[in-house]
């Protein structure tokens, strides 16, 4: 069950400069605009005196709350910065995956909202706003090896149900076919291995290396380029498909269309 958050739990997830102006507003109420108040109620009244003396205790709170907004958005930063391919993805937790997508979008200049409600599994975990469009964001971690569709479709049925302008599903592993085909002509963008690279590289500082090879088929789960093979025994002998170049180490495998 998801820990209810507290107010100070909201404020650290404002911009750091918010807290601060904050900070200032609530100095120059508490000090000096409260106090000049007339009030009848005796208790509104012994307020308005007391608060004067708690003005720089309240600044100090949302000071320090913005020093950990600040950090907080310094370490997202070297977190998406310090990615070099799936594998280092896969080795962070589900946290910071979340932490990584949502850095990524706000760079491409998205208004990102972290919801907390998410857990290691379910639920919307992001809200992005640009240009009056509202996308909401589930991410699924490598422990999530391939997202089935029953994941593709609950979302589905939350951004209809919301009016939300699409949605999308983001997995440091990969869909299933059956995800796939539901989620085509849907306001849905399923995004594994090769896009999800991508939307990291484009806004790091100093882009990882991707793969452009011509074949432009990557592993879902490795990132690195897949090789056509044929099959040579099993009920598919003979068909082609592509394996990962990583082979034996990892056996992914897609279908060949030709």
């Amino acid at each position: 069950m998801t820990r209810r958050r507290s107010i100070l739990d909201d404020l650290i997830l404002f911009p750091w400069w918010t807290n601060l102006i904050l900070a200032a507003f609530a100095f120059i109420l508490f000090r000096y605009v409260v106090p000049i108040i007339t009030f009848q109620n005796p208790f509104l009244k012994g307020l308005a005196m007391a608060l004067p003396s708690f003005a720089p205790i309240a600044a100090g709170i949302l000071i320090f709350v913005a020093a950990i907004s600040a950090f907080n958005a310094w370490r997202k930063g070297q977190l998406l910065d310090g990615q070099k391919g799936l594998e280092t993805i896969r080795s962070i937790s589900w946290q910071e995956f979340e932490e990584l997508i949502g850095e990524a979008y706000r760079r491409k200049g998205y208004s990102v909202t972290e919801t907390g409600g998410g857990g290691a599994d379910g639920g919307v975990d992001l809200v992005l706003r640009k240009d009056g469009d509202r996308i909401l964001v589930q991410c699924k971690h490598w422990k999530i090896v391939r997202v089935g569709v029953k994941v593709v479709r609950e979302l589905y049925g939350v951004v209809a149900a919301e009016g939300s302008t699409g949605g999308i599903i983001i997995t440091s592993g990969t869909f299933t076919q059956e995800a796939r085909d539901f989620a085509k002509d849907k306001p849905l963008e399923l995004l594994e291995g090769s896009e999800l690279l991508k939307l990291i590289a484009d806004v790091q500082k100093s882009p990882m290396h991707l793969s452009n090879k011509s074949n432009g088929i990557t592993c879902p789960y490795c990132g690195v380029e897949m090789v056509l093979r044929t099959a040579k025994k099993g009920p598919n002998a003979g068909e082609k498909f592509w394996g990962c170049s990583n082979f034996p180490k990892c056996k992914a495998t897609k279908p060949y269309k030709a």
